[in-house]
């Protein structure tokens, strides 16, 4: 894809939420943002755990490659993205501040490499071993990266452990868990669409094209197989080529949260960088606004098809 101009990311900046939740440790900045409009015309939630840049300055100086670390780990301005998306739908928005680097909130709190904390794991926590989620290098706290190895200087102690885990993911989840229950108490249904951003994959053929979008619903487990087949429908309908469970199929987030059979609905769109930044996937350019359009034009579809699930349901609507 030939590249586009740069836009200066102060320029895209998201729209600030209208409420400011848990805290970053070390400072005062806020964990995460939530926006819930007033009238909630559509019973979505847009959401973007991977999308944090607000770096303590104790964190960079921790990191052996710091620029490249980022860069690598974060979920490269796809915040932009969400909030554009949820702007056109006038949809609740819920946007990480806190970075990846420090906790990854598509994990579960056990999901600890052990070996990087101060006297390993807890006594009387049951935990002997690493995780088996971890031991890639990418669990609660990311502790490797392919092309850098080991992200840290230093060991993790365990108060830092812990207060990430009480002021950072704790809060996060409570807010979501509590905004998609909101939504489906007055819409009957609710959607939770939790946005992402991947590397562009990798040919396994010459001819091959590789996906610009990847839909996860947990092979089926997080969502209303309607809703999936429409996301894969109208992002093919767009000229994208679409995957489905791979090699993404969601995590932790929609493990937690999604519970169909209670008419909460979750699913995770994994979003091709290329689409949207420069060649060094470092900077966003002028193709950014059109791909929260793409967004936001499924978010909507999709929208109208949770209101009817809400409405099959047979729970009244306070948006009607």
């Amino acid at each position: 894809m030939s590249d586009a101009p740069l836009i200066s990311p102060d320029t895209a900046s998201p729209a600030r939420g209208d409420s400011l939740g848990g805290t970053i440790p070390g400072t005062r900045k806020s964990a995460f943002a939530l926006s819930i409009p007033s009238e909630m015309p559509i019973p979505v939630l847009i959401a973007a755990p991977h999308a944090g840049r607000q770096y303590p300055e104790y964190i960079t100086a921790l990191m052996r490659q710091p620029d490249y670390s980022k860069i690598r780990l974060e979920d490269r301005y796809v915040d932009h993205i969400a909030s554009r998306a949820a702007r056109m739908i006038g949809g609740c928005l819920l946007i990480a501040h806190a970075p990846r680097a420090m906790l990854d909130l598509n994990r579960a709190i056990d999901d600890v490499d052990w070996s990087m904390v101060v006297g390993g794991a807890p006594e009387g926590s049951g935990k002997k071993s690493t995780n088996h989620r971890a031991k890639s290098g990418l669990g609660l706290v990311p502790r490797r990266l392919a092309g850098v190895g080991e992200i840290w200087r230093e060991a993790l102690s365990p108060d830092g452990l812990k207060q990430r885990v009480d002021h950072i993911h704790g809060p996060y989840h409570t807010a979501l868990a509590q905004t998609l229950a909101t939504i489906r108490d007055r819409w009957g249904a609710a959607l939770l669409i939790d946005v992402h951003s991947m590397p562009p994959l990798k040919k396994s053929r010459p001819e091959e094209r590789t996906a610009h979008f990847v839909i996860g619903d947990r092979f089926g487990g997080s969502a209303d197989d309607r809703l999936v087949a429409s996301a894969i429908q109208m992002l093919g309908q767009e000229g994208a080529t679409v995957a489905h469970n791979r090699p993404y199929a969601g995590g932790y987030v929609l493990d937690r949260h999604a519970r169909p059979a209670r008419n909460i609905h979750a699913i995770q769109i994994e979003i091709c960088r290329s689409l949207y930044l420069d060649t060094h996937l470092s900077r966003p350019t002028t193709r950014m606004d059109a791909v929260a359009q793409i967004v936001g034009r499924l978010a909507r579809q999709l929208g109208k098809q949770v209101a009817d699930l809400g409405r099959e349901s047979g729970t009244p609507l306070a948006a009607e």
